[in-house]
């Protein structure tokens, strides 16, 4: 089984090696690919739901792609300003949980992961659409389970590490750019001859419609397909939530990334909402609007009787469906890194912060994958279904992260000198995100909105719940700290000495320095009353998505374990024993115990590992989610690898 894992996911790596976060970060370029692929694949799916709104009105697509690049312009800009301010990564969650407060960031994070479960969902709907664009109509009941099949390979090249998944797609976005650029450049050049007829007939259309339907009417058609695609901004976001994997210097890096990704977004975005208009292209069963573009466009290409079009549009929506594969990317990426920032803040079980032994949060990848294969088969992988659900959610944190934004160049106005150019940023963003948010919510509320806001308010509900049951945990480890002040006086005087390799020793593992450690240390000399003069003090340091930040970070850690260590030492000195210390730092606690307690039983044979584990008074189907079972696991290691262990119960007796 072992060597299956191996084959599929990769070798383990070393974060404690110094190079690993260079070997693991992205360059500007790279990031464009894995995390701005998102924003350049919602080019495939929202303008057509834009055009799609406009039917009868064909005109306003000039003014929708105009609208378009500058709301991307905005939304990027925005984005860029808030990345010089949370250098560290977050994004909406953080901006809302810092400048607004923990209740708004634990809005804004659930809308967050719900927005990544569905830009898995939607992209992966999407690029099966495309590829389904050129196929027979009697192949269309195969798309989900096709979305199904996609969706499992991207989870397990997921689980190999985000680098080496980019690196495989990354010629794939490569054929997409090439294509599509010289879709928008050869179809707008073929017709700049025709352009002044082009706006001299939107004028006059608009005119006649403004005098037949009026002013208010003709703004609000406007206004719905502006709305209903929203779906063209929703990867924007990736970066600022991402920069804890971009190449150092993160902010130029990050902001290089943010403006590759806004101008090819606008340009291929705008361009194809314009292309729209230009060829006369009109929605067909059984394709997507980009598919009927492409053909319009390419299909009457021939060279030397070679039908050279037709292949280069099946080559285009190849691209376009693999693309949007890659842009699922961005949910596997950003996704679980949401859920281990909401996991340290103790918003979510505290698993979803460990990092795999390929140093990815594997808890949170293999989670998001579920959660989008279900939505997949509940929607059918339905797109139009699908986005609706999906903009919701992207603009109700947009929406909050620019009003935290905005919130804050108001209050730190008298400290920077550019406030007011922010403030308009942010203020016109909000403006924006905030119009989208409650146009989509009104206009699609029976048509899927009410489902995503179903869905996210349970997420909302939960997190309360799991926050709350930590708290009580919490407050009842705490009053164990209270034995901290009820010592023996002795304990400031260090009479212990280095271990006795002939005599017996009690290895314990601890945490921090606190009530649980020295209740421990206490108990085992009521259980067996000068037995143990030996004590061995044993810490795993876990590097989680909390400390993998940087190479900084991970000796920060090791210090700290060092330091916590040491007071455990002098604290067993002063009982009088023997004491030392021994740690070690990875991702994968079992394994480093087992490993580092092999050692110490070669150095020490007569040790006994006493372990820590927390006891309910009323357990809990759920308890098993919240609080890991490692020293159980721990103790099976150990005890099949022939070394004595046992666990000391930590009884807590909230219900």
């Amino acid at each position: 089984m072992a060597s299956l894992k191996r084959f599929f996911i990769g070798n383990p790596k070393d974060p404690t090696d110094p190079q690993v976060f260079h070997k693991l970060s992205l360059v500007a370029f790279m990031a464009w690919v894995g995390m701005g692929a998102d924003g350049l694949s919602s080019s495939c799916y929202g303008p057509d739901e834009a055009f799609r709104a406009i039917q009868g009105h064909e005109y306003l697509a000039f003014y929708l792609a105009l609208m378009t690049a500058i709301t991307v312009g905005i939304i990027s800009f925005a984005y860029s300003l808030l990345i010089e301010h949370f250098p560290s990564g977050g994004g909406g969650y953080l901006v809302s949980t810092k400048l607004l407060g923990p209740k708004a960031g634990v809005v804004s994070g659930s809308a967050l992961v719900v927005d990544y479960v569905l830009t898995i969902t939607v992209s992966i709907a999407s690029g099966v659409d495309a590829l389904f664009s050129f196929l027979p109509l009697p192949w269309q009941p195969y798309k989900v389970p096709v979305d199904l099949a996609i969706l499992a390979i991207l989870l397990l090249m997921n689980l190999r590490g985000v680098k080496e998944s980019i690196k495989i797609l990354m010629p794939i976005f490569m054929v997409f750019v090439l294509t599509h650029l010289l879709l928008i450049v050869y179809g707008i050049s073929v017709h700049l001859w025709a352009m002044p007829q082009v706006l001299h007939r939107t004028h006059t259309e608009i005119a006649h419609d403004a005098g037949t339907l009026g002013w208010v009417a003709l703004l609000l058609i406007f206004l719905r397909a502006y709305s209903l695609g929203g779906g063209t901004y929703t990867g924007i976001e990736a970066v600022s939530n991402g920069l804890s994997i971009l190449r150092e210097p993160r902010v130029a890096t990050g902001k290089r990334t943010m403006l590759y990704m806004a101008v090819s977004l606008a340009f291929t975005a705008g361009g194809i909402l314009f292309l729209y208009l230009l060829w006369h292209a009109m929605p067909t069963a059984g394709k997507t609007m980009n598919a009927v573009l492409l053909d319009r466009v390419f299909g009457s290409w021939s060279l030397l009787g070679f039908p050279a079009g037709h292949w280069l549009v099946i080559v285009a929506l190849a691209s376009e469906g693999a693309l949007l594969f890659v842009a699922a990317q961005a949910g596997f990426i950003d996704g679980p890194r949401v859920l281990a920032n909401m996991a340290v803040d103790s918003w979510l079980p505290h698993r979803f912060a460990q990092l795999s032994d390929r140093l990815v949060t594997k808890n949170g990848i293999v989670i998001m994958g579920i959660a989008s294969g279900l939505l997949i088969l509940y929607t059918k992988g339905e797109v139009f279904y699908l986005v609706v659900l999906y903009s919701i959610n992207v603009f109700l944190t947009f929406s909050l992260t620019e009003m935290g934004m905005s919130r804050f160049w108001v209050s730190e106005r008298h400290k920077h000198p550019h406030w007011l150019r922010n403030l308009l940023v942010h203020g016109t963003g909000l403006t924006l995100c905030l119009t989208i948010l409650v146009i989509t919510t009104l206009e699609k509320f029976r048509e899927g909105g009410w489902l995503t806001l179903v869905i996210t308010s349970s997420f909302i509900v939960l997190c309360f719940l799991v926050r709350a049951h930590y708290g009580r945990v919490r407050r009842q480890i705490g009053e164990l700290d209270g034995i901290l002040g009820q010592l023996p006086s002795g304990t400031q005087v260090a009479t212990g000495g280095a271990l006795d390799p002939s005599q017996p020793v009690a290895a314990l593992m601890v945490s921090g320095y606190g009530g649980l450690g020295i209740h421990s240390v206490l108990s085992i000399q009521r259980l067996f009353p000068g037995y143990y003069k030996n004590v061995l003090f044993i810490s795993l340091g876990v590097v989680d998505s909390g400390h993998f930040k940087g190479a900084d970070a991970v000796e920060a850690l090791r210090s700290e374990t060092e330091e916590h260590l040491r007071r455990y030492v002098a604290f067993a000195n002063g009982l009088g024993l023997n004491a030392e210390f021994r740690y070690a730092i990875g991702t994968d606690v079992v394994e480093e115990a087992e490993r580092l307690s092999r050692e110490i039983q070669k150095e020490y044979p007569h040790t006994v590992f006493f372990l820590g584990k927390l006891i309910f008074a009323k357990e809990k189907f759920f308890y098993r989610l919240l609080h890991n079972d490692t020293a159980y696991a721990i103790q099976r290691r150990l005890q099949f690898g022939g070394m004595q262990s046992m666990v000391l119960p930590i009884r807590i007796t909230m219900n």
